[in-house]
């Protein structure tokens, strides 16, 4: 599966036509077209994982810290759901289980 991607409002929209004209095939969202126009970094962030997107922007000022952020709460939910994992089940539970976190 290639990738795909989604272009934030902060991106230019003259490289999403760019590359629409040069590879028609190329699965690129803009910001508009993806519903990203006026929404929160972390918002925009969120979206694009759960499309299974590749977020492209220019803001270097602002997205780098929203990301780090983003990842964090991965890390967050991770430490939440082990949490609930060790008080509300015993040890036998997890004998020959696999299980995946966050949940």
């Amino acid at each position: 599966m290639r990738p795909r991607f989604l272009a934030d409002a902060d991106f230019n929209h003259k490289i999403v036509l760019g590359i629409r004209r040069r590879e028609p095939s190329v699965d690129f969202l803009g910001a508009c077209d993806g519903g990203v126009v006026g929404v929160s970094d972390p918002e925009v962030l969120r979206i694009a994982a759960e499309s299974a997107r590749i977020l492209v922007s220019h803001d270097r000022r602002t997205m780098p810290a929203h990301f780090a952020r983003f990842l964090e709460l991965d890390i967050g939910a991770a430490i939440e759901d082990l949490l609930l994992i060790w008080a509300t089940t015993d040890a036998e539970e997890w004998i020959e289980h696999l299980g995946f976190v966050p949940l």
